[in-house]
């Protein structure tokens, strides 16, 4: 019928209505791709075949029913592998029906793993074998440290973040095995990163002989990699996914460490989890479930930790985190302060929810961008201030400089969080100093602000910036001082005004109008002058005495009009919620 074909990029959401009926018309649904390619006669307008890719994944493949046994799939897969290639993949995956195995296998496909409604499917160089290769030097390296010629095990967990609970669990395993392999998910779906989680995981067992850490793979596959075009019905993806998941562990994963035992920690709260270890029981040969370990009458869980720290509140974490991760969590908190700043909403001359404030160069998604991007820094900074010797000038500067480079190039050279970084980056030193050489392991006001003065000290004084050539002009303190100083506001007054509204709706805004109402702002000085800044904190004090919603939004107006945004007073909101959150 067609004698010569073109293929074309299909933008969304430009070309997503006919992309969604031609799939539908072949009983598919479209998925969230990055890239999408229609195959049409050359010249023509209608839809013959289209195939997308999200990261390395081909996926949403349909061709029409009248060019079906034309070899248009090859073209087109061909296509989408070039793509790939271009972004730098050197293989490519792809889930399909059982039934189109022999149709992928003459397009150079590979079967990985299997399961009753899918196939997953690999062509190009490296991938699986890449991995397995890597796994097998791990098992070669770790035969000295084995105890005797026993079974080996694996443990594949998420950690999210690691708990006594995670811990407990590679104890009792590395008890029943001659070595022990711990795969971390590489998967970066979590609150703690992946980086984090196998940094939480190493250092947790540094000191169990025979145990070793596997890094992760792009090979987990679970419900957020899984697509489920296909699937008639939605309620068979989550099954199909963990019984594809299970087939490339016992296929690929455990024949290359040679291990014969699966652990896992017991499930009696997550649904999805209790599916998974059933299926686990009926698919692979040896599998040992350990009781979890409980605190109090309550199984640990990372669940828990999480919401304490949603909820602000580290020592409700604490107990249930080894050590190491400690660090780990107050990053978390600061990074955490700096998101809750940000969506407030509304706030006067600043971005949050609704609008830019007074700024021209920022909006509420490259703020989002800049926290993301520095929050691996505060990890970095944490774990410097966990030790028993106090952070040095060098120390401090080398990944300060490095945090406010990656958030420049991130903002394209916008000073999003500057202020922020040094504000919150010496708190979260400091934090996590004073916890460390503290026997009782608490963090009470006076020695976070002792430690503050301390570290803040080691900081010559600014030249060329802003804030100091308005603290020279006006006589007023910019950050670096009143850091040095202890931020003698913050814990004399806003940390006891805040715990007296806590339970308030709007206490955080009250806060905010509070702090403008107080501090002399660096950043209004110098986007207005003397008498600005003073009309600013003045009509912050009335906007708080007969606090609205209606006053927020009418000082918001007011702030824009007048170019006005209190950049210092949000910067010391979010270390006031960060240290109420650590002490």
């Amino acid at each position: 019928m067609y004698t010569e074909f073109e293929i074309r990029e299909l933008r969304f959401p430009l070309h997503r209505p006919m992309v969604e009926k031609f799939l539908a018309d072949e009983g598919l649904r479209l998925e969230a791709v990055d890239y999408y390619a229609g195959l049409f006669a050359l010249g023509g307008d209608e839809l013959l075949a289209g195939g997308g890719l999200s990261g390395g994944v081909i996926k949403c493949i349909a061709v029409s029913e009248e060019l079906r046994g034309e070899a248009v799939a090859n073209r087109l897969v061909s296509h989408l592998i070039s793509v790939l290639a271009e972004r730098g993949y050197t293989n490519a995956k792809l889930y399909t029906k059982p039934e189109n195995r022999s149709l992928f296998e003459s397009l150079s496909f590979r079967v990985l793993a299997q399961a009753p409604k899918a196939i997953l499917m690999e062509s190009g160089t490296g991938g699986i074998a890449d991995y397995c290769n890597y796994l097998q030097r791990l098992a070669q390296e770790a035969a000295p440290q084995s105890q005797g010629n026993g079974p080996k095990g694996v443990i594949v967990m998420n950690a999210n973040p690691f708990t006594i609970g995670h811990r407990y669990l590679i104890q009792k395993a590395a008890e029943q095995t001659a070595h022990l392999f711990v795969i971390a998910v590489k998967e970066d779906c979590s609150q703690f990163s992946y980086q984090e989680r196998l940094s939480m995981i190493r250092e947790c067992c540094r000191n169990l002989s025979n145990v070793t850490i596997c890094e992760g793979s792009d090979y987990a596959i679970s419900a957020a990699t899984f697509p489920i075009y296909f699937l008639k019905e939605l309620s068979q993806a989550s099954d199909t996914q963990m019984m594809l998941d299970l087939d490339l562990f016992r296929s690929h994963i455990a024949p290359a460490l040679g291990a014969t035992i699966r652990f896992v920690g017991s499930e009696s709260n997550d649904a999805t989890t209790r599916r998974y270890n059933e299926l686990m029981l009926s698919i692979l040969p040896d599998v040992r479930i350990v009781e979890r370990l409980c605190l109090n009458g309550s199984a640990v869980s990372a669940t828990s930790v999480r919401k304490a720290l949603a909820e602000g509140d580290l020592y409700r974490a604490l107990p249930l985190v080894p050590t190491e991760v400690t660090p780990y969590l107050i990053a978390h908190l600061a990074t955490q302060a700096l998101q809750q700043e940000l969506e407030f909403t509304p706030k006067p001359g600043l971005v949050d929810c609704n609008d830019n404030g007074a700024h021209t160069d920022m909006d509420y998604s490259l703020m989002q961008q800049s926290i993301r991007t520095l929050h691996p820094y505060f990890v970095q900074i944490a774990r410097l201030g966990f030790r028993e010797k106090l952070p040095t000038l060098e120390q401090l500067r080398s990944i300060g400089l490095e945090a406010e480079k990656d958030m420049l190039k991130a903002t394209n050279g916008v000073n999003t969080h500057k202020g922020a970084l040094f504000a919150l980056g010496l708190a979260t030193a400091a934090a996590a100093y004073t916890l460390f050489n503290n026997k009782e392991q608490k963090i009470s006001e006076n020695g976070l602000k002792s430690n503050i003065i301390r570290m803040a000290a080691l900081f010559p004084a600014t030249a060329a910036t802003h804030g100091s050539e308005v603290e020279k002009k006006y006589g007023v303190q910019g950050a670096l001082t009143n850091a040095q100083n202890g931020y003698p506001q913050l814990f004399a007054e806003w940390l006891a005004f805040y715990n007296t509204i806590s339970t308030d709706k709007w206490a955080p805004h009250k806060l905010l109008l509070r702090i403008i109402s107080q501090l002399c702002d660096t950043n209004i000085y110098h986007r207005t002058d003397e008498k600005g800044a003073i009309w600013a904190r003045e009509q912050a004090e009335k906007a708080l005495n007969s606090f609205s919603v209606e006053q927020l939004e009418s000082l918001n107006r007011l702030f824009i009009a007048r170019n006005i945004s209190p950049g210092g007073a949000a910067d010391m909101l979010a270390l006031t919620l960060f240290i109420r959150s650590i002490t």
